[in-house]
Order: structure tokens, then C-alpha cells, then sequence
């Protein structure tokens, strides 16, 4: 972490206008970012949502980003800003304090001589990089992380510890992927065959785009036949599984516990809540929103949110409530009868 700034300097760098409260310096150097809640008084806050408003009377942070409509109700010095969580995340890289490395090889790493590393990159303790991979300038590979044979590692890339990389795989530029994450594992692939499962070698690998972030434990397998697709700018959560030749548009992103069986595709800007499930070779159109818990079954061809499965209840009201999903059939066909017969009433059918 770099030499920590003042508030005015923070300001400047956030493109925020410092209105100090009475007593207070622009020369303050404020020491992190914390909740309304939590703050103490040297560090700076943020109000994006109105459900935290109660706490901005009663923050002890040495100042809060906020809108122009909330500057005067701040009891400390506000950063005035258009859009408070985009300064937040904004502020949170000034006071990253994720390790940085000095390059080299580290003496436990095992890195074959057809590799191709460059100069500026760190590859940590207990690491493997296999033959004809290349890393490029200043990639991190974090300790016992492994890049399987012939795969490729872009610019500024980060892997941190226990990440395994298959081989013939393409990590692009500025991604992050997190510990104990699989990239290229083979796809879910068997054909039946005499009671019995025939593996089908998956042939393809895995493209993973430019400033994509992949949580911990998240798995993306390989393709059967071609890639697996993974878009510029997607999102990933913890726990996620994507199986073989999906493809995820840009600017994408995918909560934890979600899942896409194999060939389905999800356009750009997506947004899929966690414990999502989408079903194999299927669409879903750019811009499209599937909240949590939604299992989608077809293919979403408008732009839109989509939703499936029963909200929570108490026991009680579920259990009645789930039996009755067991009746909608029955429940319907009496409804159609009933009106069929309200029909030829009116009409006087049944006149004696």
C-alpha cells in the first residue's frame, strides 16, 4: 500500500468536493474506509443506500462520501459526490493492502525449462508452471498454484494460492482469480453405453477474457469441442459452477452457488443472483437479470428480470402451501368445468 493521502488529496483523486466540518483539516490523513456503524474518527465512510441513513447522525468517521441532497445532514466532514458506493470502490484501491511481490522464482517453484515467464512476474513457493506456458509481465502466481501445460497467463494477472490452471487454457490481462479455483477440469461428458458410462474426452479449453475476477472454489470446465467462453469484464462469485462450452458476454456477472450446465450461452450485462440455475444449451439475452434462487428452463429472449421457486414462509403455511402444489392440476380442470357450465347458464342451455 502507497503512502496514504490527505483528505483534500483524497478528494482530488476521487474527483469530490471536501466540505470539512467545524474544526476539522483538509490535511488529515484518514487511516481506512469502514461502515457508518463502525467507522472510528480517522476513517472515511459512505452512505449508497438509504436503509444505512440512521447511522450517518451517529458516525464517528472522519468524513462520509455523500450525495449533494444528504451534505448538510452530515455531522462530519463530507465528500460530496454523484454516486458514493462508485467512490467507495474508487477509494477502497487506495487503501488496498493485498501483498505485492518482488519478482522472480521463488526456490520451491517448479517451473519447466519450456516455460515462458517474463522478468517481471513472481512465481511463488510450491508453484508448478508446465512446459510451453507463457506469463506474461507482472502476473503473480500464487503458492502451490499450478499452469498446466501450453496455457497462458496475460498481463498484471493474478493467482493466488492453490489455483489450478489445466492445460491449454488462456487467462487474459488484469484478472484475479482467487484460491482453490479449477479452470479447464474436464466437462461432465459420458455417453451410455451397455449399462454402462463411456468418458467423452473433452478437446477444448477455456478462454477467460481481460479484467475477469473469479472467486474461491469456483469451477470452469474445459470444452468438449471448441472453448469455453468466458467475456471481457465477467464477474464470478465463490462456488460457482460453469460446465463445458458456455459462454458468458462482457460485463457479465454470476453470484455465489450459481450454476450453467454445458452449452448454454449468457449474453452481456447480465446479471445471475445467487443459487441461480440455468440448464444446458439455452439463451439468455443481453441485459437479462435472474434473482436469486431461479432455475431457468428455457431460453429469455427479452431483455429483463426473471424469476422462478416460492418465497420463504413459516413452517406451517409451507407445508400447506406444498400440498396444494399438488392439487393445481385438479384445482384448474374443477375451474374450467365450473366456468364451461357458468357459460351454458347464461346462455340458457339449462332453461327447463
Amino acid at each position: 500500500m502507497s503512502e496514504q493521502p490527505t483528505l483534500a488529496q483524497l478528494a482530488e483523486r476521487l474527483g469530490a468536493e471536501l466540505r470539512l466540518a467545524s474544526g476539522a483539516s483538509a490535511n488529515q490523513v484518514p487511516t481506512g474506509l469502514s461502515t457508518l456503524q463502525d467507522a472510528d474518527a480517522g476513517q472515511v465512510s459512505f452512505l449508497a443506500s438509504a436503509n444505512y441513513r440512521r447511522y450517518l447522525s451517529v458516525t464517528r468517521a472522519c468524513a462520509v462520501l455523500v450525495t449533494e441532497d444528504l451534505a448538510d445532514s452530515c455531522p462530519v466532514s463530507a465528500l460530496v459526490v454523484r454516486n458514493p458506493y462508485l467512490a467507495f470502490a474508487e477509494a477502497s484501491a487506495i487503501y488496498d493492502s493485498t501483498p505485492q511481490y518482488v519478482p522472480g522464482v521463488e526456490a520451491s517453484a517448479n517451473v519447466h525449462p519450456a516455460a515462458e515467464v517474463h522478468p517481471s512476474a513472481y512465481i511463488g513457493p510450491g508453484a508448478v508452471v508446465e512446459a510451453y506456458v507463457r506469463i506474461a509481465e507482472g502476473v503473480v502466481i500464487g503458492a502451490n498454484s499450478v499452469v498446466g501445460e501450453g496455457s497462458e497467463i496475460g498481463a498484471r494477472s493474478r493467482l493466488y494460492p492453490s489455483v489450478v490452471v489445466y492445460h491449454g487454457c488462456s487467462i487474459g490481462a488484469d484478472c484475479i482469480i482467487h484460491s482453490h479455483t479449477v479452470i479447464g477440469a474436464d466437462g461432465f461428458g459420458f455417453a451410455p453405453h451397455q449399462k454402462r458410462w463411456i468418458k467423452i474426452h473433452q478437446l477444448g479449453g477455456v478462454e477467460i477474457g481481460d479484467e475477469v475476477e473469479i472467486g474461491a472454489c469456483t469451477c470452469i470446465d474445459r470444452g468438449a469441442l471448441g472453448n469455453t467462453v468466458i467475456g471481457r469484464g465477467v464477474k464470478i462469485d465463490n462456488m460457482v459452477q460453469i460446465a463445458h462450452n458456455v459462454r458468458i458476454g462482457d460485463y457479465s456477472a454470476m453470484a455465489a452457488c450459481s450454476a450453467v450446465a454445458g452449452s448454454a450461452v449468457i449474453g452481456k450485462h447480465c446479471t445471475i443472483a445467487g443459487g441461480a440455475g440455468i440448464v444446458g444449451h439455452i439463451t439468455i439475452a443481453d441485459s437479462s437479470h435472474v434473482t436469486a434462487r431461479t432455475l431457468v428452463t428455457k431460453s429469455i429472449d427479452e431483455p429483463g428480470s426473471y424469476s422462478s421457486g416460492t418465497p420463504f414462509s413459516d413452517n406451517r403455511s409451507w407445508r400447506k402451501n406444498a400440498v396444494r402444489f399438488g392439487q393445481l392440476d385438479q384445482m384448474s380442470r374443477r375451474l374450467r368445468e365450473l366456468e364451461r357450465q357458468l357459460q351454458r347458464e347464461s346462455s340458457g342451455e339449462d332453461d327447463s
